[in-house]
């Protein structure tokens, strides 16, 4: 596997840890520190998505498309996908086969990166959900 997917996968699997880490911390936490940790969240989320972006510029040309373009996109590769696996590919060429696998790479690549956005999306929000319960119950004990 090449090396550069490899150290994605290690980073994805450090900002699960980060997430499960960053949720269990808030619980503990109100005030100033949790809107810290949310916005710190919230920067990781914009500059993972920001990442995202740049690569999809670099490899593929501006992209101005909506999210229901990015899931054709994702849903036309996983039936190419599909396709290349169950095609007769013993009279391929090397050079195709490496071309193939580069493509691969570069695909893999970036559902590693839009994997991380999203957990990075999602520890925002489970952050911000923490925050939203917490304002709750203060405000319910100031009723009463």
């Amino acid at each position: 596997m090449d090396e550069r997917l490899s150290e994605q996968l290690s980073d994805l699997s450090a900002r699960v840890r980060s997430a499960k880490d960053a949720i269990e911390i808030a619980k503990t936490e109100a005030g100033e520190k949790l809107a810290a940790r949310k916005e710190e969240a919230r920067a990781a989320a914009a500059a993972a998505i920001e990442k995202i972006s740049t690569e999809i510029k670099s490899m593929r040309g501006t992209v101005d498309k909506n999210w229901n373009v990015i899931r054709a996109k994702i849903d036309a590769d996983i039936d190419a996908l599909i396709a290349r696996v169950t095609a007769d590919e013993h009279d391929l060429e090397v050079t195709h086969l490496a071309n193939r696998a580069d493509e691969s790479e570069w695909d893999a690549g970036f559902a590693i990166d839009y994997a991380a956005a999203a957990i990075e999306q999602a520890k925002f929000a489970v952050l911000d959900a923490i925050e939203a319960r917490l304002k709750a119950e203060d405000a319910q004990h100031a009723r009463t």
